[in-house]
Order: structure tokens, then C-alpha cells, then sequence
């Protein structure tokens, strides 16, 4: 068995043409593009939100000090 030449790609795709149509394969391939967009989208908004964490000041305390907080009581309830 040896590697395909392009005659056998070119018969493929004229195969998958004819079984699905022109129509659907574009839809397909326009779904498929906007969803990797919607990915690229999202991976820079994941960026920027975690760039901003970074930027933001974080609190100092010296040694000796306590910071007061909030705890709540876990339970076993949901």
C-alpha cells in the first residue's frame, strides 16, 4: 500500500460533491469557520481577563498583621 496520488484525491472529492452537494458542504464549511472564530474570540477575552488579574494591585501585609474576613460555615446541605 503506498501513499495516495493526487488522481485519488481528486476522485474523493468528487465523490463527497456529488453525495452531499455544493450547497451543504459550503454551510458546513461556514459553520465550521465561525465556530473557530467564536474559539479565537474566546481565547483572547480568556487573555485580556487574566491579564487584568495581573494588573491589578494585590494587598501587602506586613508581618504581625491580620486581616479580618468573612468565613461562612461549610455544610453538608446544598
Amino acid at each position: 500500500m503506498g501513499s495516495f496520488s493526487i488522481w485519488h484525491w481528486l476522485i474523493v472529492l468528487l465523490i463527497v460533491a456529488l453525495v452531499f452537494g455544493t450547497k451543504k458542504l459550503r454551510n458546513i464549511g461556514q459553520d465550521l469557520g465561525g465556530a473557530v472564530k467564536g474559539f479565537k474570540d474566546g481565547m483572547k477575552e480568556a487573555s485580556s481577563e487574566s491579564d487584568e488579574k495581573i494588573d491589578a494591585p494585590t494587598p501587602r501585609v506586613s508581618q504581625g498583621e491580620t486581616i479580618d474576613v468573612q468565613a461562612r460555615e461549610k455544610t453538608g446541605d446544598k
